[in-house]
């Protein structure tokens, strides 16, 4: 960031220096009259103990438009947007990107003392969520909206919030199962003492069938409630001829249940009630761990997430706003500058300047004429422009690209986790080793056998075999999102440890704007020249505008005359006296025949030069390619043209695959082709059309510079300043693999001394009470130590 030249004030409210306009009030100065107006409705309602929070807190608020929240008053979208309402009062949670300070947090949950009619607002910091209760007779949904966009907090309100159903509450009842199974585990472990340690015989004998009976008591609901995960998982796995891990498990529960019981009401043994009690505990803490996720992210959202909820329509002379599901062929819509075309439109207008880059990724402006095909989710740049609906939403590109079969598929991969394919053998192994011994005891001793037959079955239960890969690649998701890498869940750690083939997106995966080097061609600028063009481009919010005010980083800021933006074109400004027009090579002059790209210079109406921008590749990616091509194939697919293909070349392999100006649907085809010649394939790409080949490969992985935007079917979402590391996640997910192998050799160890005793009948409760949860603890604390030291070496903690 360039340093802020003392001799221009800044703004009282955001902070911003006054260039452009400086507005006294109050004995303050502010940049513009959106500053000046919060602060006097803040100052008006004794509420400037906002500005002691922090210093500058407030956002400049934008310009809204008088129709804008029109929509708002349809009777539909509030009840689709309230959480709750009723004759009077109304409850709605806001998404609002502005909230970034605690002076934010204060402003908005004092909202009340700007209307009376507000009854609560409470903001969530973390999501940037602001929960208002408002009585809705006296102050309607628009109305409070367009109240928090005059003080600059604006809500992102979008068409996925019509879309979906009200979100469920979120499911507590893993922990209430947790809840009790520890209950009855910690109250059995007490009253079994006395039978662990043989304390006082006689005293024994009067309690043993009380406190069995309670034993009884307390595992029923463990059984009957806390463990009926495992018997659905293993009832629907039966159900389509796959033996899971949860097969042994539940017929190790049902065994141990069963004897204790037996051994209990006939007074033959205590039971192993402590045991079942205690191995169903810790088999859900190891899900509770397994299920943790990062909640705030967003992996699944769709481009209902970014189109408007309503369009301003044009009929008769009149503008109103309609939602955009009730549009209808033929009728003609309004877009203003900066707004998503929601529907496959045809251009009324004379011209417009589209930008498709929600769509194909590449941030290029395309010049429309009149008749032409504008495309759902296109970005107008430019004067208002009038178009004619072709179809309706329910047919359009865009949303005929997101009803793809890959998208109507829960589970498009057949992909069976380390831990099921080991429970089929492990299974088969133990009831053969069951009836095996039953067979052998049943000709001596009819008791032993069926002493020995369940003893197997209980000791063989596979608790600790279980454990290791929930732990283990729960703890590989919490080191990976301290490094910025946030995994969907603990299945896609394991998917990427058998990846084949990676298939980079180029523009904003590989690629980056932040930091484009700028070349200048044409007559030389002066330092005072190049200061007075930075001044004029900071006016400017255009992507260019702002890569070109990076690249003039070491020159000062100076204040500006006069400025006009002529949006699609350019800018027009006076500094210092000088007249400068900046922006398309038509906009400033320049006339000749096949002209390249750039920002054009034209001072006093002579074209003077342009800089033009060469595409930055992220850092560290010769690193990361060399890291790479060694183990797995390297494959490119963009929709930008082969303007960087000799680039490439230099840094991936010579036999990469390359492939340019792909559609969103030929880049799924792509995907779908490879994994068809037996690849597994991780998709790394960054925006909508990369969505069909993240959500087809069998690990999508979405390159974000903020990792609460944009992230369509992913599996992951990795911060852009962490993509040096690609590799290292990658190797890291294969050490936790051996990791959970080297855990299992651990968790058999147990199981074969365990059932040395028990093939001979000496199980005993309280051996059987040590050695589960031994194993399970030595598992889990094997499993958690060797991956972060694993992770210390790779210096990813």
């Amino acid at each position: 960031m360039a340093k802020k030249d003392k001799n221009i004030p800044s703004c009282f409210h955001c902070g911003e220096q006054c260039i452009n306009e400086q507005i006294y009030f109050d004995e303050k100065v502010f940049c513009c009259q959106g500053c000046r107006s919060v602060y006097e409705i803040l100052n008006q309602n004794d509420m400037c103990g906002y500005y002691n929070l922090d210093e500058a807190p407030g956002i400049s608020p934008p310009t809204v438009h008088k129709k804008r929240f029109e929509y708002l008053e349809d009777e539909e979208v509030k009840q689709k947007i309230a959480d709750f309402i009723d004759d009077e009062t109304m409850i709605v949670t806001f998404y609002i990107p502005a909230i970034h300070c605690s002076s934010c947090i204060w402003l908005l949950e004092n909202l009340y003392k700007l209307n009376p009619d507000i009854q609560s607002s409470r903001v969530n910091f973390l999501k940037k969520q602001l929960k208002v209760s408002f009585n809705h007779q006296k102050i309607s949904l628009r109305q409070m909206v367009e109240l928090l966009a005059s003080v600059g907090y604006e809500p992102l309100i979008n068409l996925d919030q019509l879309d979906k159903t009200k979100q469920p509450e979120i499911d507590r009842s893993l922990w209430y199962r947790v809840g009790v199974a520890g209950f009855a585990f910690g109250n059995i472990m007490l009253i079994s003492l006395p039978e662990y340690f043989g304390l006082d015989p006689q005293s024994k004998e009067q309690f043993s069938l009380l406190f069995g009976i309670l034993s009884i008591l307390l595992a029923v609901p463990v059984v009957v409630y806390s463990a009926d995960y495992y018997y659905k998982s293993a009832f629907n796995g039966l159900k389509h001829k796959n033996i899971n891990i949860d097969v042994p498990i539940t017929l190790g529960i049902f065994v141990l249940f069963a004897r204790s019981v037996y051994e209990i009401l006939t007074q033959t043994g205590p039971g192993y009630l402590d045991s079942l009690s205690g191995l169903v505990f810790f088999l859900l803490m190891g899900r509770v761990f397994q299920q943790k996720t990062y909640k705030s992210l967003s992996f699944e959202r769709d481009y209902r997430s970014f189109l408007p909820i309503a369009v301003s329509k044009w009929k008769d002379g009149e503008e109103y706003s309609i939602s955009i599901h009730q549009l209808k062929v033929g009728d003609e819509i309004i877009i203003r500058n900066q707004e998503l075309v929601p529907v496959d439109s045809i251009l009324l207008s004379d011209e417009a300047n589209i930008d498709n880059s929600f769509v194909t990724g590449e941030s290029v402006l395309i010049k429309k004429k009149k008749g032409d095909k504008v495309n759902a989710g296109a970005k107008h740049v430019g004067k208002t422009i009038h178009l004619k609906v072709e179809k309706e939403l329910a047919q359009s590109y865009l949303t005929q690209l997101w009803n793809d079969a890959v998208f109507r598929n829960e589970n498009t991969h057949n992909f069976e986790t380390l831990t099921n394919k080991i429970s089929v053998y492990f299974t088969v192994s133990i009831l053969v080793i069951a009836f095996a011994t039953a067979f052998y005891w049943y000709g001596k001793d009819a008791g032993i056998a069926f002493e020995a037959f369940t003893a197997v079955l209980i000791i063989a239960c596979p608790c600790a075999l279980a454990l290791s890969a929930p732990f283990t690649f729960g703890n590989i998701l919490r080191i990976f999102g301290r490094n910025k890498f946030y995994v969907k869940n603990s299945e896609t750690v394991e998917e990427m440890a058998r990846i084949t083939t990676i298939v980079f997106d180029k523009t904003g995966t590989i690629t980056q704007t932040q930091g484009s080097k700028a070349t200048y061609e044409g007559k030389e600028l002066t330092d005072k020249q190049k200061s007075e063009i930075k001044s004029a481009v900071y006016q400017s919010s255009h992507p260019l505008s702002k890569m070109l005010y990076k690249a003039l980083d070491e020159y000062p800021l100076i204040s500006v005359e006069s400025y006009k933006e002529f949006p699609g074109y350019g800018i027009e400004a006076i500094v210092n006296n000088t007249h400068y027009k900046i922006g398309s090579a038509e906009f400033c002059g320049f006339r000749q025949e096949n002209i390249m790209s750039g920002v054009f210079i034209a001072i006093e109406n002579q074209p003077v030069g342009k800089f033009s921008f060469d595409s930055l590749f992220r850092h560290g990616l010769k690193s990361v390619v060399d890291e790479l091509k060694e183990n797995y194939k390297l494959k490119i697919v963009s929709g930008d043209n082969d303007k960087d293909k000799d680039k490439l070349l230099e840094i991936f392999p010579d036999n990469t695959e390359i492939h340019f100006n792909c559609k969103p649907e030929e880049k799924l085809a792509l995907i779908k082709k490879w994994q068809s010649e037996g690849e597994i394939v991780m998709m790394i790409g960054d925006g909508l059309n990369d969505a069909g080949a993240l959500k087809q490969s069998n690990v999508g992985v979405s390159v974000s510079e903020n990792i609460n935007t944009f992230s369509p079917a992913c599996d992951a979402i990795l911060d852009a300043s962490v993509f040096r590391r690609l590799s290292d996640f990658l190797q890291y997910s294969k050490n936790g693999v051996s990791i959970v192998i080297a855990s299992f050799i651990i968790s058999f160890t147990y199981n074969i001394i365990g059932m040395y005793f028990a093939v001979q009948g000496k199980l005993s409760p309280v051996f059987a009470a040590i050695l589960m949860p031994i194993s399970s603890i030595t598992v889990v604390s094997f499993v958690t130590l060797v991956t972060n030291l694993i992770a210390k070496r790779k210096k990813l903690l």
